[in-house]
C-alpha cells in the first residue's frame, strides 16, 4: 500500500509540473471568492441598499419636467449653475457682485484629468448631473411630485463642473454604460451616483449595481457623500 501511495503522490507532482499550476486544497474549485464588503458609511456598503429594477420607458421625459434650468432653489440669490462654478473652479472672477462667474479654471477637470478653462459665453466647462435627469426619469422620477424633480435637478450633491467633451460623451449613461476617462476619479464619481440614488430613492438596474460594485470594490473604504439640498424645492418653483 505504501508503494501505491507513493505512486499517487508522484502522479500529482507530475500533473502540477506539466500544467504549471500550484496545488490547491479541496473546496477552492477556482471560485472567485466573496464579493468585497464595504464598511458602514462606505459607498460600497450603500450599493446594497438601492432598489434593483428594470429600466422604465423614457415616455413622457423632457427637461421641463425637472423645472427651469438652474433654479435658485437654495434662495441664496445666485442660480445653481453659478453656485457650482464657484464651488468647483479655481481663480474665479465675477461679472458683477459674487454671483455671475466670468472666468476660472478646472484644475483638473475631474472627468479628463486635464486643466480646462472656463470663460462665460464660450465655455468648455459643463455642469453635469452625476445621475442624469433622463436616467432618473426611467428609474423612478416619472412617479415623483414636481417639487422633488426640481430639487433633484438643482441639488449640489448631484452636480459637478466637468469638461464639456467628456461630459457630452456620457449622455444619460449610468455606471454600467459610462465612466469618466480619468480612472483616478472613478471611485469618487460612482460614490456620488450611489449617494444621489440613495438620497432620492432612484433605483438601479442589475447591470448598474454590478458595475458600481466592481468600481467600488477597488476602493471599499470610499466614503458615501452626504449633504446637498432638501429633496423638495420651495413651493414657488414649478415644473410640468
Amino acid at each position: 500500500m505504501r508503494g501505491v501511495g507513493r505512486a499517487v503522490a508522484a502522479a500529482v507532482v507530475a500533473v502540477v509540473a506539466v500544467t504549471g499550476c500550484e496545488a490547491t486544497t479541496a473546496g477552492t474549485g477556482g471560485d472567485a471568492g466573496p464579493e468585497p464588503q464595504g464598511k458602514a458609511g462606505s459607498a460600497l456598503a450603500a450599493v446594497d441598499t438601492l432598489t434593483v429594477k428594470g429600466r422604465a420607458p423614457k415616455t413622457g421625459y423632457s427637461r421641463e419636467r425637472f423645472g427651469s434650468a438652474w433654479a435658485d432653489t437654495d434662495s441664496n440669490g445666485c442660480d445653481t449653475r453659478d453656485d457650482i462654478l464657484k464651488r468647483d473652479l479655481d481663480g474665479v472672477r465675477f461679472t458683477d457682485g459674487k454671483c455671475k462667474v466670468a472666468s476660472g479654471a478646472l484644475r483638473p477637470d475631474p472627468y479628463s484629468g486635464q486643466t480646462v478653462t472656463y470663460a462665460r459665453g464660450r465655455s468648455q466647462v459643463d455642469i453635469d448631473h452625476l445621475v442624469a435627469l433622463s436616467d432618473a426619469w426611467q428609474k423612478g422620477a416619472f412617479q415623483w411630485e414636481p417639487g422633488k424633480r426640481i430639487a433633484f435637478a438643482n441639488d449640489p450633491l448631484n452636480l459637478v463642473a466637468s469638461g464639456a467633451t467628456p461630459n457630452r460623451s456620457k449622455g444619460d449613461g449610468d455606471t454600467a454604460t459610462w465612466l469618466p476617462p480619468n480612472k483616478k476619479y472613478r471611485c469618487t464619481y460612482v460614490a456620488g451616483q450611489v449617494a444621489v440614488k440613495k438620497k432620492y430613492g432612484v433605483w438601479v438596474t442589475a447591470a448598474e449595481r454590478d458595475a458600481m460594485k466592481k468600481v467600488l470594490g477597488a476602493c471599499p473604504d470610499q466614503k458615501l457623500p452626504t449633504g446637498g439640498n432638501p429633496t423638495a424645492a420651495p413651493p414657488r418653483f414649478h415644473a410640468r
